[in-house]
């Protein structure tokens, strides 16, 4: 939905003590890091960088110690993908990245998560596992091709991941059924080759990685046009609980919008929060735990201007994380990144005046923005674990 004058003005408060001349933010003197105020409340907050696809973020040195100072969780960006790990069958296992990543988060004593086994959607599957054309006789054929990714990887980084996401991303937001995809068919076809081969995904990673937490990762979020996505993630973990599944946590991505798309009713905001709420209460009471993985949000419909964008940011971010942090089983929250420039928002549906996107907590610069400032506040007020 568009943004009021009010809310506009409601939002520049928000950001007031924060926003300084030119846009650029001030952090007070003395300011605790964002880890230290989540530990506080029995949480632990991270995030990621990267090494492969666009410039090294992780060899950016400055934004890599910001990260460093902020956060004692670490997630890699795409190294720990199927894709990036094995682009060719005919090759070994390419480790080198997350590796190297991974080492450097140990030394500071950050607790590590892998992203992610099995992306359900054939899209992101390697290229080579899509050309396998499985059929539906050929079960056995597609469990050892899962089976020996799964066991190579976990086998890998041994006990070092303190979580994983064992599948990422299964439900089409727009029907809310099962992604079908090249193992569909050898494990049972229709919804069933989908459960099944989730199934399967998580009862071998509880083998190969017996200590780590297991978690289901998608991108449902609040909102009427995310109702779809909601359910039918709610119906997955339902049928998965129901199987013995050894599934452990949803994984919130986090990754907010304020805005609807065309043709969808607009949000009423105390109806959106008090739906996101219940699908939050739903999950946790099928004994899950919940993770923020992924947290960044999406500007595009918001102001030009720097100050109010900003804002507005920080006010959508406050508001669902006021509802999200309420939750008594989530105990980790990662951003999905944390300086704009190196966000993979940049190049996902560009704002209509084509001004580069400003949803992270810091700035190109380094400056923390006023969503910094509600990332902090909205830890000080949370309940604590």
């Amino acid at each position: 939905m568009s943004l009021s004058r009010r809310s506009v003005t409601q939002a520049l408060a928000l950001g007031a003590g924060s926003v300084a001349l030119g846009g650029c933010a001030t952090a007070p003197p003395g300011e605790p890091t964002l880890d230290q105020l989540a530990r506080a409340k029995g949480l632990r907050f991270g995030s990621t960088l990267g090494s492969i696809g666009r410039t090294s973020r992780f060899h950016d040195l400055p934004y890599r110690d910001l990260t460093g100072r902020e956060c004692s969780v670490f997630v890699a960006e795409n190294e720990t993908k199927w894709q990036a790990l094995r682009r060719d069958p005919t090759k070994p296992y390419d480790f080198a990245a997350a590796d190297e990543m991974f080492a450097w988060a140990r030394a500071r004593g950050m607790a590590l998560r892998g992203h992610t086994l099995l992306w359900l959607e054939p899209k992101w599957l390697p290229a080579w596992v899509n050309a396998l054309n499985y059929g539906g006789g050929d079960g056995e054929a597609a469990r050892r091709v899962l089976t020996e990714h799964i066991r190579t990887t976990c086998g890998h980084f041994g006990n070092s991941i303190e979580s994983w996401d064992v599948v990422n991303e299964a439900i089409s937001p727009e029907t809310g059924e099962l992604h079908r995809n090249v193992f569909s068919a050898p494990f049972g076809g229709g919804s069933e080759g989908g459960v099944a081969q989730i199934d399967f995904a998580f009862r071998l990673a509880r083998e190969a990685a017996p200590r780590a937490q297991l978690v289901y990762n998608d991108y449902m979020s609040w909102g009427n046009e995310s109702a779809r996505h909601r359910a039918g993630v709610l119906k997955l973990l339902t049928e998965l609980k129901k199987r013995g599944t050894p599934v452990q946590a949803l994984g919130l991505q986090g990754h907010i919008s304020w805005g609807n798309k065309p043709g969808v009713p607009a949000d009423k905001p105390a109806e959106r929060n008090a739906e996101w709420r219940r699908f939050l209460d739903d999950v946790q009471a099928l004994g899950l735990d919940l993770l923020i993985t992924e947290f960044d949000v999406n500007d595009r419909g918001m102001p030009a201007g720097i100050a109010e964008r900003d804002a507005a940011v920080a006010a959508c971010a406050r508001e669902w994380l006021d509802v999200t942090l309420a939750s008594p089983r989530l105990h980790r929250f990662l951003c999905w990144g944390l300086v704009n420039k190196h966000s993979w928002l940049q190049g996902f549906e560009p704002r209509e005046d084509k001004l580069p996107k400003r949803g992270l907590p810091y700035d190109d610069q380094l400056n923390p923005t006023p969503l910094r400032q509600a990332i902090a506040d909205a830890l000080r007020a949370m309940p604590a674990r």
